[in-house]
């Protein structure tokens, strides 16, 4: 299962860095962040549809994607259209970096995601100190007292979650906990199949109160259309807008319709 793949690397991976910072030290460096908080949440909630616009090098699925422009103006279009930004750091799977993080947040003022596989609490230390806005918590690799150990360290360090769910079971595990954001992944981590009805099977069982985001396999108006039926309040896209050269006339169009 290439979950399990990515998950056993981050392990690997996260025992060589922390012996070049340690965890107190990471801590540390959390704690002492005097960067500002840019509403991630409050940016998904307003009226109408939000866009998450994504930064991503590659994927299990897709291999490397070829981007039409610079990150710079990337960035740009995305300040001129998105509601945040995500930013892939995973390095094996997905090619991403915390330099990658780290250049963006130097370029745009909106909120950001760190979008990666947390397994340790090492890594939400590290999403504060390079200034992030949120981070994603994935329910399929986070039992349940995991999953409520992080989402209070989160609140802590005053960071948002996005909680990402794949099927029933997960919904209803995330539901039990008081989960602020929650995105339904259309894409199954078990073999990154796609099937954008994983959001429209599990809409009702989203409540009104919580802010719902459909994430992955957005590539067409009618997938749009689609979604917006289902009363989702933001959209995360990653493919369409990596694969465009003009990706802000891409969200405001999707925006429009």
């Amino acid at each position: 299962m290439i979950l399990d793949h990515i998950v056993e690397q981050k392990q690997t991976r996260l025992k060589e860095q922390k012996k070049h910072i340690s965890e107190a030290a990471m801590r540390r460096l959390a704690e002492e962040s005097r960067t500002i908080q840019r509403g991630f949440a409050n940016a998904l909630k307003k009226p109408g549809i939000s866009v998450i616009g994504e930064f991503k090098k590659a994927s299990p699925s897709l291999g490397k994607i070829k981007s039409q422009i610079s990150l710079s103006d990337r960035i740009a279009e995305y300040n001129n259209s998105v509601d945040a930004i995500s930013c892939l750091t995973e390095e094996d799977y997905f090619n991403g970096s915390v330099g990658d993080f780290c250049q963006i947040r130097e370029r745009s003022p909106l909120p950001m995601l760190r979008k990666d596989f947390l397994i340790d609490e090492y890594q939400i230390y590290e999403a504060k100190a390079i200034g992030a806005d949120a981070v994603l918590l994935i329910a399929a690799i986070s039992d349940d007292a995991r999953l409520h150990d992080f989402y209070q360290l989160t609140k802590e360090l005053k960071l948002d979650a996005l909680v990402e769910v794949h099927d029933e079971k997960e919904t209803e595990r995330v539901l039990k906990q008081d989960i602020k954001i929650i995105g339904v992944n259309n894409r199954n981590l078990k073999d990154f199949s796609i099937r954008l009805l994983t959001t429209k099977q599990l809409s009702s069982m989203i409540p009104d109160d919580k802010i719902f985001v459909s994430e992955s396999g957005i590539v067409t108006d009618e997938d749009v259309l689609l979604l917006k039926e289902c009363g989702v309040d933001a959209f995360l896209i990653g493919r369409a807008l990596m694969e465009s050269k003009r990706p802000c006339e891409v969200v405001k169009r999707w925006k429009s319709i």
